[in-house]
Order: C-alpha cells, then structure tokens, then sequence
C-alpha cells in the first residue's frame, strides 16, 4: 500500500489490481524509463524513478523519444498489439528505444511506455534487454517472497523466465497456509506475455487467495475463479492448478483448468502423473463443471507442480516433455542429501535446472515442489543448569533441531540468538546471590509451522531494568529477531518465543537493504521518548522505525510515542513496524501514542488498515 501525498504521476498504481503495490515497485527502480498513460487523450498518470528525471508531462515524453510516439500509443491502444519504435541518435550517438504495451488502467485503456537508450546500430536489443529486465524484476515480486515452513512438508518454488521477452511473463505458483496443517498448491499461466501477463497473474493469484482464505474447497475455488476470468479479458484462457493437501495425513483434494497434472516421485523412485478430469481453460466456458479427485501422497513422497513451459517441446505439451520432466525430477530427489536438512528448499530450483539443455529458453518455467517427509518432528527438551558453562549445549542442541526443520540460515541464526539472550539471562540473573538452580528449555512446532521456544528457570523475579544497557537491551534483541516475545515473572521467570515459519528464496537477505530518503530520529527531551519520522517511509525506512522504535522503549518495556506528521510517504511495510510495535506495548501493558494530522493520508492508511482500535492516535 505505497501511498503518496504527491500528486500523480509519481503516485498512484498503474494497474488497479490487488498486486498493483507490488507492481510499481518493481517498475520504480527498473533501468529502462516507464511511463503509464491513460484518459482520453493517453496523457502520462504515473512515472518511475528514471522517468521523472526526464519529466512526467506529455511534452517530456514526445522530447525523449519523438513526436511519434503520440501515434504508436493511440494505435497500441486501439488494436491492443504491443509496438517497438525507435527515437533519433542523440549528439553521442545514442538512439532510445521505445516498447509500447497495452494495459488497463481503472478499466480504460492505457499504454506503457519503456524506454531504454541504446548504440545506434543495435536498438532492438536494448530494447529487448530493457523489457526483460522489468518483466524479471515485476514476475518476481509478485511471486510469493516466502513459502510457508511446516514440519510434515516442505516446500520450494523456483521461476525462469523465457529468454525471449516475446514468450516470457504469466507463469506463477503459490501455497497459502489454510489452518489445521492445510496447504493449498497452485501453479497457473496467464495468456500473453510480458508486463500485462504479469499483471493478469497478479490479479487471477490474488483472486485465488481471497477465495481459498474463505472456501478452500477445490470445486468453489474454481468456480470463483473461472467467474473472474470470464470478467476480465486478460485473464480468461488462463490454466491453473489448484489443490488442498492435508500435511499430517497426505491427503490431496485437487482440481484444474486446462493444466497439466502434477507429478508424485514416491520415496521408492518410481513415479506417475495424477489422474485429472481434463476442463477447459479459465473463463472459456461458463459454468463448465469443476471435478474435485483425492489421492494419498505417502510419506517419502514428492509432489512436483508446474506450469506448460516445463514441459512443451517445440512450443506444444508433448509426452516426451512429460517424459523428460519426469526423469528430471527423479533424479533430483535421488540426488545425495537432496532431502537432507534444509535441502528440500533446492529442490524445485535443481528440477528447473535440469529441464534447460542450454542458456535459450522458449518459455518460463515455474516449479512447485511439496515434499512429505517420513519421519515428524520430535520436540526438545533440555534441562541444565543455569549457569553460563551450559549455554554452548543449548546452542549445540537447539541448531541441529532447527537445521533439521530446514529453516534457512538467517532465520535460524535469528532464533538462536534469541533463545541465547533469554538463557543467558538465567544463567546470569535467575540465581543471584544464592545457589545456582535449573532451567529449562523447550522448542516445538505445531501443524501450520509456528515455532515456540521457551525458557524457564525458578529463580528470584526481577522486573526489567529500564537501562537498556541491561535486561531491556536482551527483550531489544529478542524482539527484533522473532515475531513474539511474552515474558512471565511467577514462580521464576519463563520467556515463549514465538516465530512464523517460512522458506525465503535462495540468497534473498532477510532485512531490506540499500538507502531510505526517510528521516528516522529519537526524540528525548520531553516526559517519554518520541520516535519522529519524516519523509518517504519505505521499507528501508520502515525497519529504521522499527529498531528506533524497539530502541526508544528498551524492548517494549517502556512506553514510547510515534510522530508521523512529517510522513510524506507511508509503505505497506511500515503499516505492519506500526502493527507489530502495538501488539507488543499491548503484552507489556501500554498503548502506543501515534501522532498524524486529522484528514492526511498517513492517518487514513492507519485507520483503513485497523490500527485505529489498537494504537491512539492523536
């Protein structure tokens, strides 16, 4: 929810669909200049961040590029056929490159405009260079950041796009936690390529969402989205498959639309397709009946999702790309420890690689892997002596458990470090003064993959110290580092820790990197500390709030206030800074005190995101 008190056209979404947010962002930082036009006379509403340096009106984008891009786009828009002109050679010999797409704004039609300077002689291929990097960049962020950890299943997503940008865009996957260890699986295809077929995948993969969260049933998620196509002209003739699995137990309830079936690799190596009722693709055939079948994956076994790209040969689906697929896909499961530890999380990226024979590739290509693992998940349970000579045994025993959960290593170092602030504190202050007692440490995970640790020990109750040289600073570190921290005082002190389990991308870093135009201090000079932010709050900007935050209120253990009226920008990301930090002054028995001025758009964003009932705002 990237809202601007700027005027258009450096606010607004181009797209109005649910990953519009997601969209931009990706477009914002891209190489090439984007413009989205729209209205009756195709004017510029919305620009990146390459884009405004040259200018956001209609004159600045007939200036870069020539007169005749005014005509291409009133074309582009009229026959909904993407177009590539080129500008002329400036003084150094550079000529711009413009790739002109049809999309929808607010159900008109509107035009994007890319341009990529280039050497004269070759603009073609800066052309193609700049489109693809922004169809990479946008398929990207709209496929999910993370997939859900459970401990019967593990999961791993993997995308390649088509070399060829004229082939590339559409293809996605998902897993969206239902409760009860309920997993739904869905891999899909939107119709056309580029930026539009990402789009169209982002509004059909929020649409399955909506519908799976309310009724996760095959048959009534079909049928929702196979309504939303016959609505909307760039999602119908999509192919999507959709199933529920049952983590414990293996059962999968599944369905599709015009999509091949999925593979199961048993622990044994031998293999098969799921038998499918074949059905017409999305929206192509209103009321089409939807027929939901069960299976049983066993334990061992390995359920492998994909979209037509893995298995097309000669740009059709063919048995010998079924063929080949499949005896990819055994051989990565056979592979030496592919199951092994965190392993599993590679898996759908090694199936990806072995179906590329070379660098070219004629369409994308996404994996959905679920692994069911044959053993479950035993909890620990440790009980030593509270004194700091234990602490490395902790350590020992606590990082194999969560290795062999397959957490990934940020997350995992995250938690360790968070279970060794609260041991050591019972190590060092539990038993001050008199014998050194016990403490206990405990760590499971439930069926929907959420961690809790806990740490015990029955010595003297110490409220914390509001120095945050001391104890605040350990509850500081804790809650930066896990998403819950309760703190007990009866009876000794017991610290649950709670984490949201999730497998990130390979190489992704957990923190948001590079720099903020955001202004982020701590004011201290009056009765209680005043976090003051000012300017665009991004996500950079939002973890900087999040650690003053956590700073200014030793952990939370003391109260703190948020002035927001400088705020110029105010991101999804730093919604959720503001969310977290409530619920933490809730557990610790106070309210955060959020400044934003009556009728700005800071405080709307509050109040429509239900942050009006759990902060007070003034």
């Amino acid at each position: 929810m990237n809202t601007s008190q700027e005027s258009p056209p450096s606010g607004p979404a181009p797209v109005d669909d649910a990953g519009g947010a997601a969209l931009v962002g990706a477009m914002e930082t891209a190489s090439a200049a984007i413009w989205c036009l729209a209205g009756p006379g195709l004017e510029p509403v919305w620009a990146n961040a390459r884009a405004r340096d040259v200018g956001t009106g209609a004159g600045d984008l007939a200036a870069a590029v020539g007169g005749r891009v005014t005509e291409m786009a009133a074309e582009v828009a009229r026959s909904g056929q993407a177009e590539t002109v080129h500008g002329d050679p400036d003084p150094d010999g550079r000529a711009a490159t413009v790739v002109l797409e049809p999309l929808r704004v607010h159900g008109q039609p509107g035009v994007l405009v890319l341009v990529e300077a280039g050497r004269t002689g070759c603009p073609q291929a800066a052309a193609a260079l700049a489109e693809g990097d922004v169809v990479d960049q946008v398929q990207h962020s709209l496929l999910p950041p993370a997939l859900p950890l459970l401990p019967d299943v593990r999961l791993s997503g993997s995308y390649h796009r088509a070399t060829s940008v004229d082939a590339a865009g559409g293809d996605w996957y998902d897993a969206v936690p239902l409760g009860r260890g309920r997993l739904a699986l869905v891999v899909g295809d939107a119709v056309g390529h580029g930026v539009p077929a990402a789009g169209a995948m982002s509004r059909l993969r929020g649409a399955m969402r909506s519908v799976a969260l309310r009724d996760p049933s095959p048959a009534a998620v079909l049928a929702a989205l196979d309504a939303f196509a016959g609505q909307m002209d760039d999602v119908e003739g999509a192919s999507v498959f959709y199933g529920v699995l049952e983590a414990a137990t293996g059962r999968l309830t599944y369905t599709a639309a015009g999509h091949p079936a999925p593979l199961v690799v048993r622990a044994d190596g031998s293999s098969d397709f799921l038998p499918l009722e074949p059905r017409p693709p999305l929206g192509t055939l209103p009321g089409a009946p939807s027929v939901a079948a069960t299976t049983q994956l066993p334990q061992g076994a390995t359920l492998v999702l994909f979209s037509d790209g893995a298995v097309t040969t000669s740009g059709a689906l063919s048995a010998a790309g079924l063929d080949r697929l499949a005896e990819v896909s055994r051989a990565a499961v056979a592979a030496p420890g592919a199951l092994a530890g965190d392993a599993p999380g590679e898996l759908a990226a090694s199936i990806v690689e072995g179906l590329m024979d070379s660098e070219e590739r004629p369409d994308d290509i996404a994996v959905l892997v679920a692994h069911r693992r044959a053993e479950t998940t035993q909890p620990l349970e440790l009980d030593l002596p509270a004194v700091p000579a234990a602490l490395p045994t902790v350590r020992r025993h606590l990082g194999g458990w969560l290795a062999g959960l397959g957490m990934g290593e940020q997350d995992r170092i995250g938690v360790m470090v968070a279970v060794g602030e609260a041991t050591a504190n019972a190590a060092e202050h539990a038993y001050r003064g008199v014998e050194p007692g016990r403490m206990q440490v405990t760590a499971a995970v439930d069926v929907d993959g959420l961690l809790t640790v806990i740490v015990r020990d029955q010595g003297r109750w110490r409220p914390p110290d509001r120095d945050p040289g001391d104890r605040g600073r350990g509850l500081l570190i804790m809650r930066q580092l896990v998403d819950g921290v309760v703190l007990q005082g009866e009876h000794g002190t017991t610290v649950t820790l709670s984490m949201r389990l999730r497998r990130r991308p390979e190489g992704e870093e957990d923190r948001p990197g590079g720099t903020s135009t955001a202004d982020v201090v701590v004011d201290r000079s009056g009765e209680r500390p005043v976090v003051r932010a000012a300017g665009a709050v991004d996500m950079v900007g939002a973890e900087q709030m999040r650690i003053r935050l956590l700073e200014a209120s030793h952990g939370g253990t003391g109260r703190v206030e948020l002035d927001l009226t400088a705020v110029t920008l105010f991101s999804s990301a730093a919604v959720r800074v503001v969310l977290a930090m409530a619920r933490i002054a809730g557990a610790e028995g106070w309210r955060l005190v959020v400044h934003a001025p009556e009728g700005g758009v800071t405080r709307h964003i509050l109040q429509i995101s239900g942050l009006g009932g759990l902060v007070e705002l003034r």
